[in-house]
This record gives structure tokens, C-alpha cells and sequence, in this order.
């Protein structure tokens, strides 16, 4: 198979982790017999020191032009700290969604059961856990309208929904349902907002045609409280934007760190694969960074747009073997971690390629 992945590894720590997951890739080209064509392009905070622009037309003209986009992750302190700059690094994010027409973000919430103490809350009732979650992606606060009036006195930001966003990452969520316990959770806010009215509508008049799959609403807010006190009982979960903006960070806790959750971005055509983590300059340039995430984006990537799942669960199990032989990066050790087993950020992706090459040949001896 040959295919040409961009690498976007943007700002802060989107280019320590990048470059393992790019090395995961090549690992698995070189073991299963493909060729990957990879191309590098800037986005966010180093885009706009070079260009001006958070998203360039040169990076842009790339992104359509390839089979599948490996991302870090944008944002700088700069802008944190000073809200009133109109050129942001997130808006290149948002222009790239809306552009490639990502409108949904699929999150894996699996806990690995090595990494059960990790978590703030109790082994007994995360053990098992497995939430898929669908977050819809270019409508909602972040692309309505937004401005200020009364002399800068007063804020607002539109929470719109047209039917068709919520119907096509709707079919998603009941598709992917189907193969896995057959329940969809929809969480809204329809008892306040009248988008959310519109969604719970739209997405009740979907399940129509999914008559093997359970349906359940839950508002937002019902829906936080029971992700901690009880997330075995989730299985696909699909809500909006803002909610699952929030909803999925929080769900990042059943996993341990949000240095261990994937994500995907895809619409109808090229997908985009990263980290939920962030930039996280706080930490960049010491290496401590856990890439255990962007390579599971790169499991996901092989997955989903290619549809290399032999491939994609060889990448998986390498990384449960990792961590079952007790490696652990920073954010994921606990005190019961021996101090030779911290790794650094490349440490943890050489001992993830090794445990590739391990997996992979067990199953050419099987065969």
C-alpha cells in the first residue's frame, strides 16, 4: 500500500510526540510491506511567527492533497495571556476543520488495566470501561457568531445547529454502535436550549433507522456526573461541540492522563489523527512528554483511514506490552514504578517500536 501522510506537529510538545508516532508509522511500513510518503507542514504559533497566518495556504494545499494527517497540537502562552490579539494559533485548528470538512472527532475512552492506579478514581469502578465518544466538530460557539456591544461591556457567542450536522455525525455514532454493545448516549441540554432541542429531534428521527441500537438521552450536565460514578455504563456517546469539548477532558481521567488518549477528526474524505493533550508548554523541551498518545493516534490512523486493523492492533497491543512490562512516562507513574522504568519522551517510543517488532513477528511464526 502506498500513501502520503503530513505531519503537522505545530506548537509546544505537538512536536516531540509527533516524532514517534511518525516513527511508529515508519516501523510498520517497513514491517508490513507499505510505503509511507510523508510531507511536513506548520500550523498554530510557529505558522504565525513565519506567515502571519495560524493556518497557511501552502500548509492547506498539502492537507488536501493527502491520504491522512498525523497532528500535535497548537497554542502558546503568548496568546493565553493576552486576549485582546486577533490572530490566535486555535483559529488555525478551527479553519483546518472547517476547511477538510472534519465534523466529527471520535475519542476512544479504554482503559489499559496496567494503568488502573493511575487514575484519581477507584480501580473497582473504572475496570472495564470502554467509551467511544463522537463529538461533532464545526458547528456550535466555536462558529457561531461572536462579538462585543455596549462598549465592550457586553459578550455574546451564538449556539446555532443546522439539521443536517447533527443527522451526519448522528449516522456515525449508530454505525459505530453497531459494532460494538449497540447503545447510543446523546447528551444535550434540551430542557434549556433550543440547539439542543433541535439536536435531541434530529438525532431521536436517526435512530429510526437503527432499530438494533438503544438510544438514550442525557443532559449534559447528568451526563458529567455519572462519566465518574459510573463509566461502564457508557458505551457510544455522541453530543456537541462545547459538551464534548468539555466531557471528553474530563473522560481523559478514566484513562489516567490525557497523555494516553487518541483522537481522530474525519468527514468525508482525508482524516486527521492527534493527541487530546494539548501543547502543554509547561513541559516542552524537557522530554518528558508522554508520546504514548500520538502513537495511538497513529493506530487510529492506520485504522480508520487506511483500513489496516491488523497493522493498527499490532501498534495497541505494543503499547500494552510497554506498559505491562512496567514502563511508564512521568504523568502515568505512580509509587509503585521503579525509577529505571521512568522513561523519557523517546525512550517510550523506541521501547513501543521494539514491542511492534515483537508483536509482529509472533504472528508471522503463527502463520
Amino acid at each position: 500500500m502506498k500513501k502520503k501522510i503530513v505531519i503537522l506537529p505545530g506548537d509546544g510538545i505537538g512536536k516531540e510526540v509527533t516524532t514517534e508516532g511518525k516513527k511508529v508509522l515508519e516501523k510498520i511500513a517497513e514491517l508490513f510491506d507499505h510505503q509511507f510518503v510523508f510531507d511536513t507542514a506548520s500550523i498554530g504559533h510557529d505558522a504565525i511567527e513565519a506567515t502571519g497566518q495560524p493556518l497557511p495556504e501552502e500548509t492547506l494545499t498539502k492537507l488536501k492533497n493527502c491520504d491522512a494527517i498525523l497532528f500535535g497540537a497548537v497554542g502558546h502562552p503568548k496568546y493565553d495571556n493576552d486576549p485582546t490579539l486577533k490572530v490566535r494559533p486555535e483559529q488555525g485548528l478551527l479553519k483546518m476543520r472547517k476547511e477538510l470538512g472534519l465534523y466529527a472527532n471520535l475519542r476512544p475512552i479504554k482503559l489499559f488495566d496496567e494503568l488502573l492506579e493511575a487514575s484519581s478514581i477507584k480501580p473497582e469502578i473504572l475496570k472495564g470501561s470502554d467509551i467511544l465518544f463522537f463529538r461533532e466538530l464545526t458547528g456550535d460557539v466555536y462558529f457561531g457568531d461572536k462579538g462585543r456591544k455596549d462598549e465592550g461591556k457586553t459578550a455574546y457567542d451564538l449556539m446555532i445547529y443546522q439539521k443536517y450536522e447533527v443527522e451526519r455525525i448522528a449516522h456515525k455514532a449508530f454505525q459505530a454502535a453497531r459494532t460494538r454493545k449497540k447503545k447510543v448516549t446523546s447528551v444535550d441540554k434540551a430542557n434549556v436550549l433550543e440547539s439542543s432541542r433541535l439536536w435531541r429531534e434530529v438525532v431521536n428521527e436517526v435512530s429510526k433507522q437503527y432499530p438494533d441500537v438503544t438510544l438514550e438521552h442525557q443532559f449534559v450536565d447528568a451526563a458529567a456526573m455519572k462519566l465518574i460514578q459510573s463509566p461502564r455504563s457508557f458505551d457510544v456517546v455522541v453530543t456537541g461541540n462545547l459538551f464534548g469539548d468539555i466531557l471528553t477532558d474530563e473522560a481523559s481521567q478514566i484513562a489516567g492522563s490525557m497523555g494516553m488518549l487518541a483522537s481522530a477528526s474525519v468527514g468525508d474524505q482525508v482524516g486527521l489523527y492527534e493527541p487530546i493533550h494539548g501543547s502543554a508548554h509547561d513541559i516542552t523541551g524537557k522530554g518528558i512528554a508522554n508520546p504514548l498518545a500520538s502513537i495511538l493516534s497513529a493506530a487510529l490512523l492506520l485504522d480508520i483511514s487506511f483500513g489496516l486493523k491488523e497493522e493498527s492492533e499490532a501498534v495497541i497491543r505494543a503499547v500494552e506490552q510497554t506498559l505491562k512490562a512496567g514502563y511508564r512516562t512521568t504523568d502515568i507513574a505512580d509509587s509503585k514504578t521503579r525509577k529505571e522504568n521512568i522513561l523519557n519522551t523517546t525512550q517510550m517510543g523506541t521501547n513501543v517500536i521494539g514491542q511492534i517488532e515483537k508483536v509482529v513477528n509472533k504472528q508471522m511464526v503463527k502463520q
